[in-house]
């Protein structure tokens, strides 16, 4: 009988090891934060990725970072995609999400803030008046904006040429792009010789020069706001926190953009 029972507990011990491994690996799985996704404005492209190192480096759950216009990104979301925070390059897109009830209106607040300038290939720095604009263009050249019908960046683009009188004359030479970071690249190939960007997708550039800056009061202020979404996980407000606190400051500052006083 002892034997019997020997040979039984050396026949079932092999079986509790895989039992074992699995809780393990299950119990590690449990523990290891879950990714959180960020919908984010294509302008803020570099600048989120660096903040992303940052997050991780002290301790913050991976992130899945998706860039586009933000047109685009908030009407994913209404049309039903998964994100937690949603990263907007201007306030009608959040208005947009807000009236559907799709973001936590009480975590909504403006992050940043930049600026418009104009731009031109990086071995044409001389600068333009807005005035000259249309002579820079040339006889067939074009000006490469967001397209203004749903780019935050086209929009006022169209607000700032609109004030200055030079709208409906240039309106008919735009090169319109799916987002700012496409009108940064007709720029960069030569496809384009001038276009309008924000000031921080220009530093991000050392293919483009600025060659002209578009006065604060041609436009209305060029803002962030950033919000969790409806269905944002936990750990997204802490997320939320990192981004507008402290420790990112200094890499919004880096890229060039300006934060809320």
């Amino acid at each position: 009988m002892q034997r019997r029972a020997l040979l039984g507990s050396l026949l079932a011990a092999p079986a509790l090891l895989p039992c074992r491994a699995a809780q393990a690996q299950a119990q590690a799985q449990t523990q290891a934060p879950a990714a959180l996704t960020v919908f984010a404005a294509a302008s803020l492209q570099d600048a989120l990725k660096a903040q992303d190192a940052a997050w991780r480096a002290a301790g913050g759950a991976p992130l899945r970072l998706s860039f586009a216009s933000s047109s685009v990104l908030a009407r994913q979301i209404g049309q039903g995609a998964r994100a937690d925070l949603f990263a907007s390059a201007d306030e009608p897109w959040m208005d947009y999400l807000q009236q559907r009830g799709l973001i936590r209106p009480e975590t909504r607040a403006p992050v940043l803030g930049n600026t418009l300038v104009l731009v031109a290939p990086a071995d044409q720095p001389a600068p333009v008046a807005p005035a000259g604009i249309a002579a820079r263009l040339g006889a067939g050249g074009r000006l490469a904006v967001g397209d203004p019908a749903h780019v935050p960046a086209g929009r006022y683009a169209e607000q700032a040429l609109a004030q200055l009188g030079l709208w409906d004359a240039l309106r008919p030479r735009l090169a319109r792009a799916e987002n700012v970071r496409a009108a940064l690249l007709l720029v960069e190939r030569g496809e384009a010789p001038l276009g309008i960007v924000y000031g921080t997708d220009a530093a991000a550039s050392d293919r483009v020069a600025v060659v002209g800056r578009f006065p604060a009061g041609s436009h209305p202020p060029i803002t962030y706001p950033f919000a969790l979404t409806r269905e944002a996980a936990p750990g997204a407000g802490a997320l939320l926190a990192f981004l507008k606190g402290p420790q990112a400051a200094p890499g919004w500052r880096r890229a060039g953009f300006s934060l809320p006083e």
